[in-house]
């Protein structure tokens, strides 16, 4: 097997940077691109995106993800329909912005509430991203857009998709060409230890995107790829059976002193995950 994908690495992770040396290191590294994130374009013009994003593409570079807003009241999921109707005002807004930039893939949380879907009540869940999906969906089809949703952290109990039986039942009730997965692996391996790998198996024929982290198993602590107890063996080589071809993201920090990594830093971030990928594909 061989490796078919490319490395980004989070915007969230260089917002102290311009532009300008976001490419720079990325270009010393062997980063791809990234993955796109708010702090990085906000207060822009649709000129100034359509230029940011044509900086990147002369650079061999892409943002080919976009990770949308994910603050406390950025739920798509809530059962306040006021809050519900403004998230997806404003995911609306982003994916327009995005998809100026050059993106075509927007990670959305599901929900950003941190409270036990069991308790709350689950169909009460899926009510509610139902008439948000229907409408961030019809927006999407317009802009040639996929939304990707990601699995979430537990957070103490079962929170709504931090279960793979969650995503079983988005697939059934919720199919749509402009809809897919990303999968972060550090909020898999908390959610669900041992069998984190049922995510992928639910969510492998819909993967759009890839939050790469590793951790304990205790909490997601977002250590670079090799440095936790994901089984990046198992991982990798689903992702190439399934012939993923698009960007992952490395969705950490380089394992280094910091917070002001170095160049150096970041490209040995990439060289590392880079050697767990190829050291998984062996036969």
């Amino acid at each position: 097997m061989q490796k078919s994908w490319t490395w980004t690495t989070t915007g969230y992770g260089l917002a102290d940077k311009s532009h300008d040396e976001i490419i720079d290191t990325c270009r010393f590294a062997g980063l791809a691109g990234i993955e796109g994130a708010t702090p990085l374009f906000e207060e822009k013009t649709e000129a100034e995106l359509q230029a940011i994003g044509g900086s990147y593409r002369s650079a061999g570079l892409c943002i080919e993800t976009f990770h949308l807003p994910f603050s406390p009241d950025d739920d798509i999921a809530s059962f306040y329909e006021t809050t519900r109707r403004q998230a997806v005002d404003k995911m609306r807004l982003w994916m327009g912005k995005a998809s100026l930039i050059g993106a075509t893939v927007g990670i959305q949380h599901p929900t950003t509430n941190r409270t036990d879907a069991n308790v709350e009540g689950l169909e009460t869940y899926f009510i509610q991203i139902g008439k948000s999906l229907d409408a961030l969906l019809r927006e999407a089809e317009g802009l040639d857009f996929t939304i990707a949703l990601e699995n979430m952290l537990p957070s103490g109990g079962g929170r709504f998709t931090s279960r793979p039986g969650h995503f079983e039942r988005i697939v059934r009730d919720f199919a749509h060409p402009n809809l897919g997965f990303c999968l972060d692996t550090g909020h898999a391996l908390v959610a669900a230890r041992g069998d984190a790998h049922r995510f992928f198996e639910v969510m492998g024929p819909r993967m759009v995107a890839f939050h790469l982290a590793d951790n304990a198993g205790d909490r997601d602590s977002h250590l670079a790829p090799g440095h936790g107890r994901v089984d990046w063996r198992l991982l990798f080589r689903h992702a190439a059976q399934i012939g993923y071809k698009r960007t992952m993201c490395i969705e950490t920090p380089p394992f280094d002193f910091g917070p002001d990594y170095s160049d150096s830093a970041w490209k040995k971030m990439v060289d590392d995950t880079d050697a767990l990928a190829e050291s998984a594909l062996e036969d």
